[in-house]
Parts: C-alpha cells; sequence; structure tokens
C-alpha cells in the first residue's frame, strides 16, 4: 500500500459530504465511489500524476479530515475546499417560485461540486449519451471494472475509471460487451485522443469552457453542461437536451411538462444560475411527471 498523505480543512460554511459529493455517483453501484455508514466518502478519480484515492470524513470539530493514496494523492488534496464547494458562489442568485424556495431551504450544507478534472466525469457523461441510466451505469461499472485500476489505497473495492491510454486500447469487440453503441465509443475515442488539452476547458469555466468541450465531435451541449456542473460547478449549465429534465422543471414551476426551449423560458429568471435552481428542485422533490414517456432501456451487448 502506498503512503497516505493527510489534509485538514475547516469549511466555512455548514457542510452535507454525501450531498454535496452525490453528482460524481453514477449510480448506487458506482465502483469509484463508496459512502460508509458512517459518512465517511471515498473516491477514486484519475489524476495528472496518476491514480488517487480520497477518504473524506467530518472531524468532531466540524473539519474535514482529508486522507489520500497513490500517485495524485497531493492533487487530490490540493483540491478538496474546491471539490467540496469552497468556490461555489450563488451572490445574486432569487428565489422566484415556490418550488425552488423550498429546495433551497432543504438544501442546508449544499453546494455545487468542483473536481477540478474534465476527463473521468467526461467518460461517464458520454457513456450516458440517448441511454437509460441504467444502462449507461451498467457500462460504466464494466469499463472501471475490466479497463480501469484498482483504486490505491486500503479499500479492495473501489476503482478508477479508465485513464485515456487505457481507453485508446479497448478493442472493438471489448466496447460491444461492455454495451457501449459504436457513436459512444468514437466520441471516447476522439476525447482520449486529446484529454490532456480538454482539462483547460476547466481553467476557461462557464459558456466558454462548455464551448471547448463542444469542439470534441460527438460532445454536444448535453454533455458539454453534465460535465461543467461536476468540473468545475458551472452554476448555469443547463442539461439542454435532456430526456426527463423539461418535463420535471415545467411540472414544478408551471404545472405541465415543456420542451427545451419551454424550459429555457421558465428558467429565465435563475440565468447565471440555472443549474442551481434545478438543483433545488431536485432537492424539493420534483421529479419526471408519474405518466410521462420513459427512456427505453437496450442492452447494445446483444445487438
Amino acid at each position: 500500500m502506498t503512503e497516505a498523505l493527510t489534509r485538514t480543512w475547516r469549511p466555512p460554511y455548514p457542510l452535507d459530504l454525501p450531498r454535496v459529493l452525490a453528482p460524481l455517483r453514477r449510480g448506487t453501484g458506482d465502483p469509484t465511489t463508496r459512502v460508509d455508514p458512517s459518512g465517511d466518502v471515498w473516491w477514486g478519480t484519475t489524476t495528472a500524476a496518476g491514480p488517487a484515492t480520497l477518504r473524506l470524513r467530518r472531524g468532531p470539530a466540524g473539519e474535514v479530515l482529508a486522507t489520500a493514496w497513490g500517485p495524485g494523492a497531493h492533487l487530490v488534496l490540493d483540491t478538496v475546499p474546491t471539490l467540496l464547494g469552497a468556490a461555489d458562489d450563488d451572490t445574486g442568485f432569487v428565489a422566484v417560485h415556490e418550488a425552488v424556495a423550498r429546495g433551497m431551504r432543504a438544501s442546508r450544507g449544499v453546494r455545487l461540486c468542483a473536481s477540478g478534472r474534465v476527463w473521468d466525469v467526461l467518460v461517464a457523461a458520454v457513456l450516458e449519451q440517448k441511454v437509460a441510466n441504467r444502462e449507461a451505469w451498467r457500462s460504466w461499472r464494466e469499463l472501471c471494472w475490466r479497463f480501469g485500476t484498482r483504486a490505491p489505497g486500503p479499500v479492495r473495492k473501489l476503482w478508477v475509471a479508465p485513464d485515456p491510454e487505457q481507453i485508446r486500447r479497448i478493442r472493438d469487440w471489448e466496447w460491444h460487451r461492455a454495451g457501449v453503441d459504436g457513436a459512444r465509443r468514437r466520441t471516447l475515442r476522439a476525447a482520449a485522443s486529446v484529454a490532456t488539452s480538454l482539462e483547460r476547458a476547466v481553467q476557461l469555466g462557464g459558456a466558454e469552457g462548455r464551448e471547448f468541450l463542444q469542439k470534441v465531435p460527438g460532445i454536444g451541449p448535453w454533455t458539454a453542461a453534465e460535465v461543467a456542473q461536476r468540473a468545475w460547478g458551472d452554476p448555469d449549465a443547463i442539461s439542454v437536451g435532456d430526456f426527463h429534465l423539461p418535463a420535471i422543471v415545467g411540472t414544478a414551476l408551471v404545472g405541465h411538462p415543456l420542451d427545451d426551449e419551454g424550459m429555457l423560458e421558465v428558467l429565465a429568471p435563475y440565468e447565471g444560475h440555472r443549474h442551481r435552481a434545478v438543483r433545488y428542485l431536485a432537492a424539493a422533490g420534483a421529479n419526471r411527471p408519474r405518466h410521462a414517456p420513459r427512456m427505453p432501456v437496450r442492452d447494445y451487448r446483444t445487438i
């Protein structure tokens, strides 16, 4: 086992560790994350220096006790404050709908996390393109288990997603076995070929960062927004093109489902914080209408 590095950080705001980091978790069986009954959060991630494992726990005085293992341990420790929302700024946000205000009240201790890294969240977002979450999460697990790296440190059942080189080495029949169709595998290969430069999107941030990601064939506004929400905590990155989101937002705010154009119109008062408003709606319990269309689940392994 590699030697552990540690850091203590005292957040100047209420902090709910599992809820802040929830966007980084891809389903309950995500092999790269783990939440212990104690509330400790474990996260395996790639870094520019290699794989790393980060464990976060709350100390008796509310401080965050961070422990990291692996070649990238020093890098993940450096990012702990921003990972836990220290750079999140809700200045100017005003809840103009009761559902948003209700979610805001229910979100004490929740801020927008920022992993500071594009690659891992990009792989997961591409896998979620135009397929049901259950199907995408199955592929995510397969890729991590079969082509990723066992996370450094003391937890045996924790994994790190495949890095760009590992993605480039996956053969077509192995993609098929993981349930990843041709379009998504081509996008991941294209992203892997320019992965180092894609990390610049974090420094660009905002709309400029999202536009930068979209230079990769196969990455559109939806994927760029999903990455931006997690990699740099973009408060305005709204997932246009999402199968369910317009119906969820419309039902919660105006009483009926909307399309993308209608969703953007009703969220216009939150410009600059539209993703934040959607997060508050989720905290308020907003969900898709009971009889709304569902994304069909396809098993690409059988095609």
